[in-house]
């Protein structure tokens, strides 16, 4: 019975292993052509049972994975660059800038050219957010302590979603997810302060604390301290959560009374990016408060 069980263990690894590879690939690769027969390759399994194995992982299909992913980076690099439009195509895997421009346009609800222009991070000016103390809805409340498992992530924050990608499809072939589990990413550094490719952080999955002293690499431990915290609800694509921050602590924080604790900051993913439109995704933002 036990050279069984370690049978079986070390299959479901070598599975995990697959997994893992073809997320790797998928994030590191996104400007090149991905053949779905040849991501099946690089799992080493024939395309036929490779694409379900990966969906019964995911909750998606890899052709869903690879356009959330492009868009998502695309989207990013709107906001943050001044690349041209067509550089962005390219760099996101689309050599075609019709192709492109319909299909930004079919999941953010304006061309990518608009998008720059006026999508949602262009309302939350740091000038806006000086006039106004009421920007995000806030509000401080008692959190208790929570387990998590997760997987670490370094370098730019938006590409915590790799790591993401692997905790999703790793937990759920572990049976980890549970009717209150919450995915959760933590955050340890201030981007303004630390280089961009050391920013440390970590995608995480709340469990109970059996599911969390039995837990197996990769997965890491880590605990949320209970007490209390300002919450700040935001709802929008994930490559504008900047401007709600620069708000939350240039803002709300000075003039709300209170003072920040050593801890640090935790956002909390209230619904799935796989199924949700980027302007509806919504997420609270934890900034954990001193004592009084």
């Amino acid at each position: 019975m036990e050279q069984e069980l370690t049978t079986i263990s070390a299959h479901r690894a070598s599975y995990e292993r697959r997994f893992r590879r073809v997320v790797d690939y998928l994030h590191e690769n996104l400007e090149r052509d991905l053949d779905l027969n040849h991501l099946a390759e690089i799992a080493c399994m024939s395309p036929y049972h490779w694409h379900r194995i990966y969906q019964s992982f995911c909750g998606e299909s890899l052709a869903a994975t690879v356009k959330r992913l492009r868009l998502q980076r695309a989207a990013n690099l709107l906001v943050k660059t001044s690349d041209s439009i067509e550089q962005i195509a390219q760099v996101c895997g689309y050599s075609n800038l019709q192709s492109f421009t319909r299909i930004f346009s079919g999941v953010y609800g304006m061309p990518p050219a608009r998008y720059r222009k006026h999508g949602s991070h262009t309302q939350f000016s740091v000038a806006q957010a000086i006039r106004s103390e009421t920007m995000f809805p806030v509000q401080v409340q008692e959190v208790a302590p929570m387990a998590l498992v997760g997987i670490s992530h370094r370098g730019n924050y938006m590409g915590i979603g790799q790591a993401f990608d692997q905790l999703v499809g790793l937990a759920g072939a572990r049976q980890l997810f549970g009717p209150d589990s919450q995915m959760i990413g933590i955050y340890f550094d201030d981007p303004a302060l630390v280089a961009e490719t050391e920013l440390r952080s970590i995608a995480c999955l709340s469990v109970s604390a059996e599911q969390q002293a039995n837990s197996q690499a990769p997965f890491e431990k880590h605990d949320i301290k209970g007490g209390a915290y300002a919450v700040l609800q935001y709802q929008g694509p994930y490559s504008d959560m900047h401007a709600a921050y620069q708000w939350f602590f240039g803002v709300w924080l000075p003039a709300s009374g209170y003072e920040a604790a050593d801890v640090p900051v935790f956002e909390v993913y209230l619904n799935n990016p796989r199924d949700t439109a980027p302007g509806e995704l919504k997420t609270a933002i934890y900034l954990a408060l001193q004592s009084a």
